[in-house]
């Protein structure tokens, strides 16, 4: 086996973090579609469908923060093996700040109106 140098071994565990990182992300998502989708409803007494899709979006959400960032580390992981960079594609930067965007805005508004 080729020894691994001390600047890639780095650059693997920062990776890595990055990875760790698309993972708390999911997480807290997850943990916001049980506090939109159940809990606001009953502290604000808004409408639950309305907060359950709400809700399921960031469901969503949190499924496609996991499963992007598998797919990140895996290019990222290829990208270092062959000494190179993989670059977060923009399509992916656009749609997840559209997502996240449009569902705290909607959010901030059904909570407001309660």
């Amino acid at each position: 086996m080729t020894p691994v140098s001390d600047d890639t071994r780095r650059t693997m565990l920062a990776a890595e973090r990055t990875w760790l990182a698309w993972w708390r992300t999911g997480l807290a998502a997850a943990i916001a579609t049980l506090a939109v989708g159940r809990l606001a409803p009953e502290l604000v007494g808004g409408n639950e469908l309305v907060f359950g899709l709400l809700g399921a979006g960031y469901g969503a959400l949190s499924v496609t923060f996991v499963v992007l960032g598998a797919i990140r580390q895996r290019r990222v992981s290829e990208a270092i093996a062959q000494g190179e960079y993989a670059d977060v594609p923009g399509s992916w930067v656009f749609g997840l700040t559209l997502a996240v965007a449009v569902l705290a805005v909607a959010t901030l508004v059904f909570v407001a109106l309660g």
